[in-house]
C-alpha cells in the first residue's frame, strides 16, 4: 500500500496505510526503516520472526516497531520486508532483512523507540491508518 513521513519538531513521525490492519503494520515498519537507511539499497536475504502482543492494536503498533528495533540490533540487520498476522491483539510476523555494510551505505538517522506519542488508528473508507512517533 503506501507509508509517509510525518514532520514533527524532534522526532520523526511515521503512518502505516493498507488494506488492512496487517497491510499497515507492514507499511508503518518500511516507514521506520526509511528513516534509518536508504530501503532501495538494500536486498534481504535473512528472516526473523517476530511476536508481540498488547492491549488494543494501537499499543500493538509499538510494540511491533519496538520489537522490530530490538531485533535489528540483536541480529544487526535493516528490514525492507514485512509480513504480519493480527488477532486479538497479538501479532506473529516475519521480517526480512540484511546485514549493512557502512563502507557502501549510510546510515541517515538512529531510531531509539516508537513512542506512544501521535499514536492513532483510524479505519477511512477501506484503508486503516495507523500512526506513532519515532524517538531519533
Amino acid at each position: 500500500m503506501a507509508f509517509e513521513l510525518l514532520e514533527h519538531e524532534a522526532d520523526v513521525g511515521v503512518l502505516g496505510i493498507g488494506k488492512t490492519l496487517e497491510e499497515a503494520f507492514q507499511e508503518g515498519a518500511k516507514a521506520m526503516f526509511s528513516v534509518m537507511v536508504n530501503l532501495d539499497d538494500l536486498s534481504p536475504d535473512k528472516m526473523v520472526r517476530v511476536e508481540c502482543d498488547a492491549v488494543d492494536d494501537e499499543s500493538l503498533f509499538v510494540e511491533w516497531l519496538n520489537a522490530l528495533l530490538a531485533q535489528k540490533d540483536i541480529e544487526e540487520l535493516f528490514f525492507v520486508k514485512f509480513e504480519v498476522k493480527i488477532e486479538d491483539h497479538k501479532l506473529v510476523g516475519k521480517a526480512w532483512g540484511c546485514s549493512f555494510d557502512l563502507d557502501k551505505q549510510e546510515v541517515l538517522n538512529d531510531v531509539k523507540a516508537a513512542t506512544y506519542h501521535g499514536l492513532r488508528l483510524e479505519k477511512k473508507d477501506k484503508d486503516y491508518y495507523i500512526r506513532c512517533v519515532l524517538d531519533i
